[in-house]
């Protein structure tokens, strides 16, 4: 064949059709593909193309590094995974060294999760790594230049749950039978401490509960505060309110009076009452017939014992033959209380310190004339011994007058909010009113015709 014979417009054609496709093809898929540690890209409208958003971890933007991700191993030292990741050890020597206030890298726990963000080349040289102390606090290491090191928290985001039950055993059972936050109980026995006897409900006593509970990146972490409570015991309904006052969060029946007491309901979680107030009682010890003025609380020993209200230890001593290791507590010019039989005293207890409601001051023993371990707990009203279980306290302050009508709202809201079902929104303080147009200032400058 004659090169002067060839249809070269065909040979043309032939050539550069294959050229024409596969720059075709590496158009597309560098538009469509993404590679590691390159912008994507967002199409807005035709041949318009404007970045994405920046991509961050831990506030850093990571669109030019490369992030590899893992948890720490059984066993596993800083220094070993350093090492593995090309970290010099005096880069790592220095971290141990000086930022213990940030983080004691030495105290590092399998499971833990940490990132590596390193350099998008061949080398991927670590810039920074960053440790998971916990569900919401972490460390920020710069493994470069000054080596500095930063702790940060998460932050926490607070949604609204309602959780509602009917008790056959315990508060507890009732709470997580029924999907509740475990803490939920503590938190409802510490609101209701004052008012129920969490050890004495009744089987059919029921509640229904909206609380916050806590979440850190979309996972639940724990619970806040309880909002609002129905709790019905022995037939009443109990209503708790959580509500705001001078800055100091309290929780108030639907008239506003507050449901903390002068004095807890008792003064230790006990496991049963074993004997109670009596003028004339056999003795366990000695088999004789005598008063016993208290309630004796039996408990495991050990078990934290509780000053049912503020006051002035006023005796610390020993009995013998009687009320063995014990202590006396004024609380005021009328009430008194007496905690016998106990194992030890707590920390800093001593005549003459000012204790809180709530304090822990000993721990349930049998010493002196005991036969188990138990609390003989006793209350003197005017220098007289009263029935613990049938003490009336004053309840403290209620709401102030002039914080009443904010909270009528927020009560109003909260009960009506609880008679549908589901999840109420939060409450919201409602808008104050536009002022009138009509004001004083206008009518002095521009007074009707």
């Amino acid at each position: 064949m004659k090169w002067n014979n060839v249809n070269w417009r065909r040979v043309l054609l032939f050539i550069a059709a294959p050229l024409v496709l596969l720059v075709l093809l590496i158009t597309y898929c560098s538009r469509s593909c993404s590679h590691r540690g390159e912008p994507s890209y967002t199409e807005v409208e035709k041949d318009t193309l404007i970045p994405a958003e920046p991509n961050y971890l831990y506030g850093i933007c990571i669109d030019s590094m490369y992030v590899e991700e893992g948890q720490i191993e059984a066993g596993q030292y800083l220094s070993t995974l350093f090492a593995s990741k090309g970290v010099s050890p005096k880069v790592t020597d220095h971290i141990a060294r000086n930022h213990r206030d940030v983080f004691d890298v030495g105290k590092i726990r399998a499971g833990n999760r940490y990132y590596f963000l390193m350099t998008n080349d061949s080398l991927e040289t670590p810039l920074f790594w960053i440790y998971e102390i916990d569900r919401q606090n972490y460390a920020l290491f710069s493994l470069t230049d000054s080596l500095t090191a930063w702790r940060y928290q998460k932050e926490m985001e607070l949604r609204l749950a309602r959780t509602s039950g009917v008790i056959t055993s315990s508060l507890w059972n009732a709470v997580i039978g029924n999907g509740g936050d475990a803490n939920l109980a503590v938190n409802l026995s510490d609101v209701y401490a004052w008012t129920i006897d969490f050890f004495g409900i009744q089987e059919g006593d029921c509640f229904d509960v909206v609380y916050d509970r806590q979440y850190i990146d979309d996972e639940p972490v724990g619970m806040g505060e309880v909002i609002y409570c129905n709790f019905v015991h022995r037939g009443d309904t109990l209503r708790a309110i959580a509500f705001e006052q001078d800055g100091i969060l309290g929780f108030y029946n639907e008239k506003g009076e507050n449901l903390r007491k002068a004095f807890l309901k008792a003064p230790l979680n006990y496991r049963r009452i074993s004997s109670t107030f009596s003028n004339s009682r056999l003795h366990p010890v000695y088999k004789v017939y005598r008063p016993h003025h208290g309630v004796d609380y039996a408990a495991p020993a050990g078990t934290p014992v509780s000053s049912i209200g503020d006051g002035v230890v006023i005796k610390k001593a020993y009995q013998a033959g009687g009320a063995g290791y014990y202590l006396k507590i004024k609380h005021n010019a009328t009430y008194t209380t007496s905690y016998m039989h106990l194992q030890s005293y707590a920390k800093g207890i001593a005549e003459g310190v000012r204790v809180k409601q709530g304090q822990v001051i000993g721990y349930v023993g049998s010493t002196g004339a005991s036969t188990g371990p138990h609390l003989d707990f006793r209350v003197f009203k005017d220098g007289t011994a009263i029935d613990p279980l049938k003490m009336e306290s004053p309840p403290a302050d209620p709401i102030k007058q002039k914080d009443m009508e904010q909270f009528t709202r927020v009560a109003r809201y909260w009960m009506q909010s609880m008679r549908e079902p589901g999840v109420p929104e939060p409450y919201q303080e409602p808008e104050p009113p536009a002022p009138d147009s009509l004001s004083m200032d206008s009518l002095m400058t521009n007074p009707p015709a």
